[in-house]
């Protein structure tokens, strides 16, 4: 261990801020970055996962940095969060001291438990009126998360994010928590880390978030992640400030990909573009070469489903991952939807020319631009471009377009029960019937399915209802009357007759 004393350093920690949506992250998080980041924020990567990189005294009067990750409190963004937790060395799970333990606090704790990291409890809004401490603490222990003091050891600090009551001592816990976890970085290996996000930018180009986990990061390399690369000219530090390097622990914007990478993917980092190339090549061949896991075989559907396409196009991979995970919950009897078209980015023509050749195709657009030709384009054809920034928004107005769109079917509705008794005559295919009503109402115009023994034998019509010698329009049950009935088959006495109705629903 002795030759890497000076390249292996103690990394800052990384940290996934999780909870209910709306117990307080973000507002935790920014009276974190507002206090312990000295400089003003200029932009930057402040997305849908974001990362800030923030610094803290402790109480020995060291300066220690701490990278926050931010992952949405919406259910949606499952995904995101599993992947925030496993990027993370250390995660605080936020719980209201006003409402205690919600079905997000833990889908939030299971993803923290599958990264098998520790974490500290923060028990946020203890400023107000109807705030709890010792209830918060009693619903974590209903719910197996046993904090120091209720038979457990996992840390938890009350913390106010509208006074900053409890934050130092958060932060301070946070240090304890990885100077015992420890957190450690190569400094001579080749950069790598996770990407956390990616998004397109019609200016800039193809970006996406790193956070930097071992290595230095430097201006001059190539950064390569599954299939993507990028040439590290354009980099930013979580200010949106140029910086030529990114040390262990920092988050760091790379503009310039080929292909947008995928988020929660890992990256290392080349020398240059051709041995970026050569590596991706190699990855396509041994992919290529590998086993195909299952056959797609297409499946027949029911004759009455049909098939709606959808173009969607989002303004970061983590929105179009959660839109595509919410959408595939959404189920409607007779309604198959097929995403066409997905991307990143900004609504083109090419969007609404695939449209076009489906009248039913639907186009959503999640927090993305719309070029003027798109639009134009759109308003000449008479397509529609709905535009969202909230997802379950978005998810409603699916599901009841969808429902508008699903096919009519036919259902036969029966509305009377009659037992033929006796028969009167016949010529050709009409034959006069007595019968009594045993259930419901018997209009004249009724159509009847004819059964024997419980079998249907045939089908008919009524033409026309006599009672007393008189001709009625209806008759109710547990009448007899006369039938003057249109059949094909010759009805018997003991036969039941269905008179039914053909009832259109979606």
């Amino acid at each position: 261990m002795k030759n890497q004393k000076n390249t292996v350093i103690d990394r800052p920690p990384v940290i996934a801020v999780m909870g209910h949506i709306d117990h307080g992250k973000s507002t935790l998080l920014d009276y974190i970055r507002e206090s312990n980041v000295t400089e003003k924020e200029a932009g930057g990567i402040t997305q849908h996962v974001s990362a800030y990189e923030v610094t803290h005294k402790t109480p020995e009067g060291k300066i220690k940095k701490i990278t926050f990750l931010d992952t949405p409190g919406h259910a949606a963004f499952s995904g995101i969060r599993s992947r925030g937790a496993n990027v993370a060395d250390i995660a605080i799970l936020v719980v209201s001291a006003e409402d205690g333990v919600k079905p997000q606090t833990i889908e939030a704790l299971k993803a923290i438990q599958n990264a098998d990291i520790p974490f500290v409890v923060a028990i946020s809004k203890i400023d107000k009126p109807e705030a709890n401490i010792e209830r918060t603490k009693q619903s974590l222990a209903e719910n197996e998360v046993y904090i120091e003091g209720y038979g457990g050891d996992v840390p938890a600090v009350p913390v106010s994010a509208k006074s900053g009551e409890g934050i130092p001592e958060l932060l301070d816990m946070i240090l304890l928590v990885a100077e015992i976890k420890g957190s450690e970085a190569d400094t001579t290996t080749p950069a790598n880390g996770v990407v956390i996000e990616s998004s397109a930018d019609p200016k800039k180009g193809l970006g996406a978030t790193l956070i930097v986990k071992n290595g230095i990061l430097s201006k001059g390399s190539c950064v390569v992640s599954g299939t993507s690369f990028s040439p590290v000219r354009m980099m930013e530090n979580f200010l949106g400030k140029a910086i030529q390097e990114a040390h262990p622990g920092s988050p760091v914007k790379i503009i310039g990909w080929n292909i947008l990478p995928e988020v929660g993917a890992k990256f290392t980092t080349v020398a240059s573009k051709k041995i970026a190339e050569a590596l991706i090549a190699e990855t396509k061949n041994k992919t290529e070469k590998a086993p195909s896991q299952k056959n797609e075989v297409p499946q027949n559907e029911p004759e009455e489903t049909i098939t709606i396409p959808l173009v969607i196009e989002a303004d970061t991979a983590g929105s179009l991952e959660a839109l595509l995970t919410e959408i595939s919950k959404i189920s409607i009897e007779r309604i198959n939807i097929k995403v066409i078209q997905k991307g990143i980015g900004r609504v083109t023509e090419s969007d609404i020319k695939l449209a076009s050749h489906n009248t039913d195709t639907l186009i959503v657009s999640f927090g993305a631009a719309i070029d003027p030709g798109a639009l134009s384009l759109a308003l000449r054809l008479g397509i529609e471009i709905h535009q969202f920034d909230i997802i379950y928004k978005l998810t409603e107005w699916l599901e009841e377009a969808l429902k508008h769109l699903a096919p009519t079917i036919e259902i036969e509705e029966t509305i009377a029960t009659i037992k033929a008794l006796k028969f009167f005559s016949k010529d050709k295919d009409k034959q006069i019937i007595g019968c009594r009503a045993l259930e419901g109402t018997v209009p004249t115009g009724a159509s009847l399915k004819i059964t024997r023994r419980g079998e249907e034998i045939g089908r008919g019509k009524i033409r026309g209802l006599q009672q007393q010698k008189m001709k009625v329009s209806e008759v109710d049950a547990p009448k007899e009357f006369g039938a003057f009935i249109e059949a094909k088959i010759e009805i018997a006495p003991g036969d039941e007759l269905l008179a039914y109705k053909i009832v259109e629903t979606k």
